[in-house]
Parts: structure tokens; sequence; C-alpha cells
């Protein structure tokens, strides 16, 4: 027996080199619209602040305006990270989104805290913030199900009662804390197959039913690159490795810039510059439409994912776009789809 995984997209609204900030909030919503014609699953929009790079600071708002621009596809966060909100002000914007989007809206959820003190001191926490996230997630759900108990009293407006499906995204501990609450769960291949599998597989183990989720539910989250040819696929992502490389050692996430000016850098990169750069492009699927759907039959062979989430970050927007549209064909959306071994129980 073989199933079909669901497809998805995560856009971070990546600036560009000589760009203003608002036209990546803007291509970000024009791209959401295409890739519903294309018949993607979710768009995700993510969050991030005082990021040169990323222009995505609000998850919940940029979320009503896909929303709006759209009428089928699923919309939510890659994630909204709780360290940094208080949880019935979480609770309450995305009861107002499911209220005026009904069954379209999902809940993508994170840990992370922002980059440097500067920006965490902005935000109001700490380093130490992670550590209260279970209980933030348990309030959070809470307010959804007329459960939580950390102020009795309050009820969160419109969210108490309304279905959102919440995910945790990943990191540490997080496979841990999504099996325990009974949250769907979200993890990347950024630490190697091994640690990805285990991960997984402690997360269908420790899974309890809740009033969310009554079964375990993976997401894996893949950065995707076709093309014609296996260099161009490789091509594409070379600006998001830069900019990679560059945060890791200058502590700045800059715009992504041409690939042509990427290309130039090689020869000049540090030691340091070409390890981050060479790391980054590690544990990504690209090439051609049969490359690709070889790499992704054996990355959800080997992890039994009931759905990819797929980020694909470039400098040229027609390349991004004719990627996904690509991606859709290989994975058949609408079609015969890419296949895996039947997901354990």
């Amino acid at each position: 027996m073989t199933v079909a995984p669901r497809f998805s997209v995560l856009d971070r609204s990546r600036t560009r080199v000589g760009r203003p900030q608002a036209e990546a909030l803007q291509e970000t919503v024009r791209f959401a619209r295409e890739v519903e014609k294309l018949g993607y699953h979710r768009f995700w929009v993510s969050e991030h602040h005082s990021v040169p790079g990323v222009a995505g600071s609000a998850p919940t708002v940029l979320a009503a305006a896909v929303a709006s621009a759209t009428r089928r596809i699923r919309v939510g966060t890659g994630g909204v990270m709780l360290p940094n909100h208080r949880p019935l002000v979480v609770a309450e914007q995305f009861g107002v989104l499911e209220s005026l989007f009904p069954g379209r809206i999902d809940m993508g959820l994170g840990r992370s805290v922002g980059f440097t003190d500067g920006i965490r001191r902005a935000l109001g926490t700490d380093k130490d913030a992670t550590g209260d996230f279970g209980a933030q997630l348990a309030e959070l759900t809470g307010y959804f199900t007329g459960t939580q108990t950390a102020h009795p009293q309050v009820h969160a407006r419109p969210a108490e009662g309304l279905s959102v499906p919440a995910f945790v995204l990943a990191t540490g501990a997080g496979a841990e804390i999504a099996a325990e609450a009974g949250l769907a769960l979200v993890i990347g291949d950024v630490r190697g197959r091994e640690a990805l599998l285990g991960a997984i597989d402690r997360y269908r183990a420790g899974f309890r039913p809740s009033a969310l989720w009554d079964r375990p539910y993976v997401v894996v989250s893949a950065t995707v690159a076709v093309a014609a040819t296996t260099e161009e696929a490789r091509r594409l992502l070379l600006p998001e490795a830069w900019a990679m490389a560059y945060s890791r050692t200058h502590g700045v996430f800059p715009p992504l810039e041409p690939v042509a000016d990427v290309l130039a850098r090689e020869p000049s990169m540090t030691v340091k510059e070409r390890e981050f750069y060479e790391a980054a492009q590690r544990g990504q699927i690209h090439g051609t439409e049969e490359e690709v759907r070889a790499g992704l039959t054996d990355l959800l062979g080997a992890t039994g994912a009931d759905e990819l989430l797929v980020t694909t970050s470039t400098h040229d927007r027609a390349a991004q776009l004719d990627s996904y549209r690509r991606l859709a064909a290989v994975a058949r959306l609408g079609g015969a789809p890419v296949t895996a071994p039947a997901r354990p129980a």
C-alpha cells in the first residue's frame, strides 16, 4: 500500500539586494496566489525580527493578507515564536483569522527567540524564555479548547470553541514537546538524516492524542529546487547558501544577491565563509525533475512523512516560481503523485 503525502510551501518574504522591503511582502502575497493555482496544500509565512534579509516580521498580519488574496489554499505560520508573545494574544489573533477565513487557518508555533541580545531585549524576552515553551503551548491551545488553567477566569474571544490545527516547529526538544502536547510535528533535515529519523521516531512513540490531533502527524521541511539541468537547480540555491554563510561569519543575515554575484565571490571567500557556504548546500534536494523525484521518494520513504513543507529561496523570482511549477509536476499535484511506504500508525 502506498500513500500520497501533501506538498506545501513556506515563504519567508526574503528581500533582494537593492529592492525595497515592501516589495518582498507584496511578492509573498502574489506568490501565494500562484502556488494555490499549482495545487499546493498550505502556504505558510514566518517570523523574524530586525533581520535585513527577511521582511516577514508579523506573521499573523501577513497571513491575513495572504488569506484575503487566495480562496482554497490553507494559510498559516511557520511559525509564530511563542517566547516573543503572550499566549492569550496569539489565541485571539488566530481566533480572528479562523473567524474570517473558516477552515483555512493553521497555527505553526516555534520556540526560537531573537537572534541577538538587543533584539531579545526589545522583544522583552531572553535566551531562557525557551524553557517555558511547553507551558505556553498548553495555555495557548487551552484557550481554544476551553481547558487552560493558567488564568481560569480568562477566555480568548473569538478563539474559544474554534478548531485551528496546531503544529510545533521542532528545535532541540521540540519533538518530545509536540508528542506530549498531542500536536503535529514540523521538522527539517538540519542535523543529518539519523537525527531526523530519531526525532520522528521519538515523536511517534511518545504521541498522546489531544483535542486537536488524534494521531501523530509529521511534516518534513526541506529545501528543494527543480530546473532544466542539475547545475541550474544547484545555482538557484546559491544566494541563500551565501546569505547563510555571511550570517554565520558576520552576525547579519543579508538580502539575497544575484547568482552571478555569488559565483564571483567564491574565489575570495575566507576559509570560514566557504565552510559555512558548503555546509548550507548539504541536505538539499535539487536537480532535474527525475533527480528530484528520486530524492523525494528517498526522503518520504525514510520518514513516512504525511506532508512535505518546501522552501526555495533565490534571487530570481521567476526562476523560483518555475521551480515550484516543476515540483508540482513532479509531485503530480492533482494527478498521480509521488508515493512512499504506508505511514506508521
